[in-house]
């Protein structure tokens, strides 16, 4: 079926050409307004409909693309998955003497105060991308602010992510786009679920479709029918 907006053309089309016809005899000048006028009108239908993004969201209708090129599948039995698959803890992936998590840390929170090491984050702000809730982050308590997992590595290793070497999967863990500082609570009500299961709250929702669809699509990983849907929904909610 041809999409909207060819046929509003077809229509604009034909219209100029039976204006053509009832004002032959009655002059140019009125001739040449009306189709001039007929052409701006036809130059503010978009000339396709190829994404259901909205406008002026180029990294969501990116996203959206993407996300109808990543192949359909249902993650495999959890197995013998163990963390360590992808590396014991944090380590420093950028070679700048500071483990990932103090990285993500420093990157994700306001008002940043580090140890003496430069690298050790004793304190900042972090406006709680999951919750939308603003966090006092100190290293006295840790566990308020964690670093997830956009794809959780659980669920990557059922998508694919078993059949790595291991140097892939550390890179995976530790691969900044697939990081983010969260609440800690959140986090952990998350785990490893994908987005048919759980989402942000919704003003992250577009933010974080964006991210996830991103990490699917650099690491070849497929996505589940549920949270291809999840993905989708949540790109709906890209302004």
């Amino acid at each position: 079926m041809p999409p909207a907006s060819h046929n509003r053309r077809t229509r604009l089309r034909l219209a100029a050409a039976a204006a053509a016809a009832v004002l032959a005899l009655t002059g140019c000048q009125a001739l040449d307004d009306l189709l001039a006028e007929l052409e701006e009108i036809e130059a503010d239908v978009p000339a396709t409909a190829e994404s259901q993004a909205p406008e002026g969201d180029a990294d969501a209708v990116e996203a959206r693309q993407r996300l109808g090129e990543i192949p359909i599948a249902e993650p495999a039995p959890r197995g013998d998955y163990d963390r360590d698959e992808f590396g014991s803890g944090w380590i420093d992936t950028d070679g700048n003497g500071c483990s990932t998590r103090n990285d993500i840390l420093a990157r994700d929170l306001e008002n940043v105060q580090l140890a003496s090491d430069g690298c050790k984050v004793l304190s900042g702000t972090l406006h709680d991308p999951y919750t939308g809730a603003t966090i006092e982050f100190t290293s006295e308590k840790p566990q308020a602010v964690q670093i997830d997992h956009v794809v959780p590595l659980s669920l990557a290793w059922r998508m694919g992510a078993s059949r790595w070497d291991r140097d892939t999967r550390v890179e995976f863990a530790n691969d900044p786009g697939n990081l983010l500082a969260s609440d800690g609570p959140a986090n952990r009500e998350k785990s490893d679920s994908g987005p048919g299961e759980w989402q942000p709250y919704e003003g992250f929702q577009c933010t974080y479709a964006v991210l996830y669809i991103d990490v699917l699509y650099r690491y070849d990983l497929p996505v589940s029918e549920q949270d291809y849907e999840g993905l989708s929904a949540m790109l709906d909610t890209c302004a």
